[in-house]
């Protein structure tokens, strides 16, 4: 089995909206930030050959929305036909995308326009893209604080080609490659646990977006319930550090995985290190 970062671009956002209400003071002493307060955050999505299958989970903004959401300045975004070419595969050859949660920074690539951008079209056409049924519900309704997040022309030709697969409950993709749902950031998250023979490697998407975000009471201020966003994070974080497993994240411009560790009741990052490490 081979597992691949891909890193799809980066973006900036408010370090208040990242930590919530933790003072200013206290974590910018673990997570940068420039004179307006905007911290750099990536889109590192990872991809799993199998032998079987080739998964992708996320796939970064894409392309289509840039000049609308020029407010969070978009940098480096990728194409993937060539950013897979260039290790190998081609988009055609994904058999499968998991999508942790629909907001545009976690499915924007899924589609790209034609010429004139009078119609999307899918990145990977032969590929099921696995979501929470949860989700997906609040995709098609979406409350107040999410509906910005949410465009239709990212998901909706995955509906009309047939290749959409909803969620419900905890399931192996493959042998390998295991979703579980987690909620508290938003309804339906998935988390994704990848077991090679040695370890369990946790995508583990905006559950915990980077490394300052581990203590339990340091969640997003985009997380929709907080209080069940810790919970779902001590869950995670506990069997992690029981069981040794590594922490892969999504958003951490400065560190790509950690191993994590339980001191007096209390959740710490271990040893931080890349992917291709392991």
């Amino acid at each position: 089995m081979k597992i691949l970062k891909i890193e799809t671009g980066t973006f900036k956002v408010d370090g208040g909206a990242v930590f919530g209400v933790v003072p200013k003071r206290v974590w910018q002493k673990r997570y940068p930030c420039d004179d307006d307060n905007f911290c750099q955050v990536s889109m590192r999505c990872m991809l799993v050959d199998t032998g079987n299958k080739l998964i992708l989970i996320d796939t970064g903004t894409g392309d289509k929305q840039l000049d609308y959401l020029k407010y969070y300045d978009f940098k480096g975004v990728i194409n993937f036909e060539t950013e897979l070419n260039a290790i190998g595969y081609s988009c055609a050859q994904v058999t499968d995308v998991i999508l942790t949660h629909l907001h545009f920074d976690h499915c924007g690539g899924c589609t790209y326009w034609n010429e004139d951008k009078s119609k999307a079209i899918l990145t990977f056409p032969n590929a099921t893209h696995h979501v929470g049924k949860a989700q997906w519900e609040n995709f098609l309704q979406p409350n107040v604080r999410e509906g910005d997040s949410y465009f239709k022309e990212n998901m909706m030709p995955i509906v009309e080609a047939g290749k959409l697969n909803l969620i419900e409950t905890n399931q192996y993709l493959c042998e390998e490659v295991e979703m579980r749902l987690f909620n508290g950031h938003t309804v339906g998250h998935i988390a994704v646990y990848v077991h090679s023979e040695s370890k369990t490697i946790i995508y583990t998407g905006d559950v915990i977006p980077i490394v300052a975000n581990i203590p339990l009471a340091w969640v997003s201020a985009y997380d929709t319930n907080p209080v069940l966003s810790m919970k779902e994070k001590e869950n995670l974080l506990t069997e992690a550090a029981e069981k040794n497993q590594v922490l892969f994240f999504e958003h951490d411009a400065y560190n790509e995985c950690c191993t994590v560790k339980q001191v007096d009741g209390r959740f710490r990052m271990d040893k931080t290190f890349r992917l291709d490490e392991l």
